[in-house]
């Protein structure tokens, strides 16, 4: 039997003496090793669109892989490529470490220094598991194993930018088009999606802060399934319980998000937390919300400024939206993007709040009217970002409610927002973790 194998390794040395390794297995047809989480994670993608066969058996995952930490990216290995063995190797082989390993989704942990034996040993058990894996989803129903779906960041400069309205805005249009969407309120403390749309639920995202392993029956329980075709995940009730949501928590609760739905909206909020830091990082599509104002501009610059000191996001993989924007305006679009130095929409969204008050005070934003010229605007650049549609699909076939034409043509899918570099969190974060 031949065992393909995909080793994930950061450091070049390391990388050259596992591939030495691997070349002298019996049966092994090693790839050439992968530098970070995030070419690793695009390569098993693109493979599973194509089949669980084209799948490789066994991943190796390097201790000091970036930007995903070993642990969280074996997990999201695990859950969105169930047929794929992976094995960690590390320096640390304590019980502690071999446990958390294993609750992760892992087959197995290779001690350093490497040895042949061990790693012979370990290759051949988690290949054996895999094809046996294999071997039963051919008999049952097809689990997913795809790209998983796409995760869109909505954030405040400040209070007030309606970030909120924005990132619901846009969940409504990629549900009207028929895309399975999930919208997330991670604004722990001050969420108000459920209040937007006239949702009560008892549920919330910290009910699943503890769980390591997310299954799709735990999610099901926290999540509401509104009649507009959204999933709702809410923010606690008590805002207290928002401090049990860290960027661990999050981590999984998005993996978890990703592998069941095709486009994943997350509300942010205005504030840094190790929670919704974490998924800036993890999106395709980091959005910042502001308004043509002195004020919320320099907000937005300084939002910019610390999500790099943090090595959250770089300022030029971060789209900005400008809300309330007018002609008569001093401050455009164009300058805003050169202050922050980010990437602005092609299409602003009006100042327009008489066309909102009604529903916003009625709690009930879906109802908003399709000749809103806000709504439009937002349902515009939703195309422009490539939310209506899946990535290979004509985003004018999507289907569409009255109005939302708007939202679609000649405004085709942006390029995926990705930076290979990005970094794992700060230090300041990471102690939030290591706590």
């Amino acid at each position: 039997m031949t065992t393909r194998i995909i080793p994930a390794v950061g450091d070049p040395e390391a990388a050259r003496v596992i591939a030495t390794l691997l070349s002298q297995l019996p049966g092994a047809e090693p790839a050439a090793p992968v530098p970070d989480s995030t070419f690793l994670l695009d390569m098993l993608a693109r493979l599973a669109t194509e089949s669980i066969d084209e799948l490789p058996e066994v991943v190796l995952v390097h201790e000091r892989i970036a930007p995903l930490p070993a642990l969280d990216l074996i997990r999201e290995v695990a859950l969105r490529f169930p047929a794929v063995g992976v094995v960690l190797v590390t320096s640390d082989a304590s019980p502690a470490l071999f446990s958390a390993v294993m609750d992760s989704g892992a087959r197995g942990l290779i001690g350093l220094p490497l040895t042949y034996e061990e790693l012979a040993a370990r290759v051949q058990g988690a290949a054996q598991w895999s094809v046996g894996v294999r071997r039963h989803l051919g008999r049952g129903p097809e689990l997913p194993t795809g790209p998983g779906g796409k995760v869109v960041t909505v954030t405040g400069a400040k209070g007030g930018v309606g970030a909120t309205f924005t990132a619901v805005q846009f969940a409504l249009a990629a549900a009207a088009a028929g895309r399975r969407t999930a919208l997330v309120d991670l604004d722990l403390q001050a969420g108000d999606v459920g209040s937007y749309l006239d949702v009560q639920f008892r549920r919330s995202i910290a009910d699943l802060a503890g769980i390591q392993d997310i299954s799709p029956r735990v999610l099901q329980d926290a999540v509401y399934d509104d009649r507009t075709g959204l999933a709702l995940l809410l923010a606690p009730a008590d805002g207290e319980r928002g401090e049990e949501v860290d960027d661990r928590a999050a981590r999984h609760v998005i993996a978890a998000l990703r592998a069941r739905y095709e486009l994943v909206v997350i509300d942010c909020g205005t504030q840094v937390t190790g929670a919704n830091a974490a998924a800036v990082e993890l999106a395709d599509v980091a959005v910042l919300v502001t308004t043509p104002d002195v004020v919320a501009v320099r907000a937005a610059k300084r939002m910019v400024r610390m999500w790099e000191r943090l090595q959250v996001r770089k300022a030029e993989e971060t789209t900005m939206v400008v809300n309330r924007w007018s002609k008569q305006t001093e401050i455009q679009p164009a300058l805003i993007e050169k202050i922050t130095k980010t990437r602005a929409v092609r299409t602003p969204v009006p100042a327009a709040f008489k066309e909102l008050q009604a529903v916003v005070d009625a709690g009930r934003v879906q109802d908003l009217d399709n000749r809103s010229t806000v709504k439009q605007a937002l349902w515009a650049v939703a195309g422009e970002l490539g939310l209506l549609a899946a990535p290979d699909a004509d985003p004018a076939a999507s289907p569409q409610q009255p109005g939302a034409a708007l939202a679609v043509r000649g405004s085709g899918p942006v390029a995926r927002l990705r930076g290979g570099d990005r970094g794992t969190l700060g230090p300041w974060l990471r102690r939030g973790r290591e706590g």
